[in-house]
């Protein structure tokens, strides 16, 4: 059942991490429902490993955008600011992840944790919607390297609080800075570049051996797969949606999934032990 695990985890995976309904609480609850056998440290690995997937598919998606950055940016400062800001904006969560890492994974990886982060955002994302503020940036190229690192430390949420999501936290710290909803959406998608991209590569390196002997490379590139397929279609989806729509259904979906699991924790159909899972 391993492969069926993968596929599944995959599917979740990437559905849930650009939309801002936080993957944690989502991989929490595919893993209950499934009963997958796999060790918390098993899990942990392989949840970040197949980031990868859904990051590759951010560098797809935008392949074209990135080969003319490429070429532009030695001597264009628009674009010279806009990777200047997205590595800006990593340095919190860097900084963080290596502080208290460990700490917030040991005491704070828990359902009924993870539960409230999702009702608690949702009911932050709907107040942020319901402003009549008029945006004043509408390109990435045009956020700044400030506002960029602004953005990046409330990215941060979602590593002091797991089920806040990054793409939740990274949207809306844009849109509260004055960055217009896609292009909040945008900054959000190259920021996890190189935020998810190094924490899936450094984790596959420091836990291959565990990764690779315990559910097998076949079924690692399944669910990685699974992720970069599924995750392309939700980048595209994404982006067209919030084109004519905000983020008000999100909002309720994220409060209603946060209550489903504090149900399951409470009636001791699921377990509130400490879980390792990604943000």
């Amino acid at each position: 059942m391993d492969w069926f695990y993968a596929l599944i985890y995959g599917i979740v995976e990437g559905i849930t991490e650009f939309l801002p309904i936080s993957s944690t609480g989502h991989l929490i609850l595919a893993g209950n429902l499934m009963g997958v056998p796999w060790t918390q440290e098993v899990k942990a690995a392989f949840e970040v490993v197949i980031q990868g997937g859904a990051i590759l598919a951010v560098v797809a998606f935008y392949w074209r955008d990135f080969v003319q950055q490429g070429r532009d940016i030695g001597r264009d400062q628009p674009t010279q600011r806009l990777w200047l800001g997205v590595l800006v904006a990593c340095i919190p969560a860097v900084v963080l992840g290596l502080a208290f890492g460990d700490f917030i994974k040991a005491n704070l990886f828990r359902p009924s944790v993870v539960a409230w982060a999702l009702i608690v955002g949702g009911v932050i994302m709907w107040l942020i919607e319901s402003r009549k503020v008029q945006p004043a940036v509408h390109d990435i190229k045009n956020i700044g390297v400030g506002k960029a690192f602004m953005i990046g430390a409330l990215q941060c949420l979602a590593l002091l609080w797991p089920g806040f999501s990054r793409s939740a936290s990274s949207i809306l710290g844009g849109m509260v800075l004055g960055l217009d909803r896609q292009t909040a959406t945008k900054f959000s998608f190259y920021l996890g570049v190189p935020t998810l991209g190094g924490a899936a590569l450094l984790n596959f390196i420091q836990e291959r051996e565990l990764i690779l002997g315990e559910i097998g490379l076949l079924n690692v590139f399944i669910g990685a797969a699974t992720s970069f397929g599924v995750a392309y279609l939700a980048i595209g989806w994404l982006l067209k949606f919030v084109s004519t729509n905000n983020f008000k259904g999100f909002a309720v979906y994220r409060v209603i999934v946060g209550v489903i699991i504090l149900i399951l924790v409470a009636t001791n159909v699921m377990s509130n032990g400490s879980l390792a899972v990604t943000q």
